[in-house]
């Protein structure tokens, strides 16, 4: 059993490297394609074909573990109602509020990412007896990274928002990466 549950913290540290190298990839590419005035609908072709391809040499490697990762996610079918409208609303709320607040955009994502991370890990750990630390790490950074956020954008590069925005992705990038590499190299059991 622990060797399972190694082998499930392992597969989503490969996993966390991923979405952190794809934030990062398309974040640069989307500041090329800010800066030499191309159009905005090839943001779209960037943030879609870099997860894709990433996501796609993710799965084709692990194709055979893809049971591994259903099992983990499956955890959370046998929380209650209220529990999972809470993580459900803690993941969801910031991104739905990006369509009021679009001036906030950056610091609403690090917020869902931070707090849907964070509150996974809590009701992973009461309601499914498991100890994702990867999860709580990147998390707590994305909510750390808030305020560091706002600092860069108000102060560092005020007439440089692109800049900015940039940055703040990173810094998702950044929590996903040391959650990533936390689950790679703890030898820690996650129950």
């Amino acid at each position: 059993m622990e060797t399972i549950q190694y082998e499930i913290r392992r597969i989503f540290g490969f996993l966390f490297i991923c979405v952190a190298a794809a934030v990062a990839i398309a974040s640069v590419a989307s500041e090329i394609l800010f800066l030499n005035h191309l159009p905005s609908y090839l943001y779209g072709v960037v943030w879609l074909g870099t997860f894709g391809m990433i996501f796609g040499f993710y799965f084709m490697c692990f194709k055979q573990k893809i049971h591994l990762i259903r099992n983990r996610m499956r955890n959370s079918l046998s929380w209650p109602r209220y529990i999972k409208i809470i993580n459900g609303s803690c993941w969801a709320l910031p991104f739905l509020l990006i369509g009021i607040f679009p001036q906030y955009f950056q610091y609403l994502i690090l917020l869902g990412i931070g707090l849907g991370n964070f509150s996974t890990y809590i009701f992973m750990k009461i309601f499914s007896h498991q100890n994702n630390n990867e999860q709580l790490l990147v998390g707590l950074i994305a909510l750390l990274a808030i305020p560091i956020a706002i600092e860069i954008d108000t102060s560092l590069f005020v007439s440089h928002q692109d800049v900015a925005v940039l940055l703040s992705r990173i810094l998702i990038s950044i929590s996903y990466a040391i959650g990533g590499t936390y689950a790679l190299f703890s030898k820690t059991k996650s129950m």
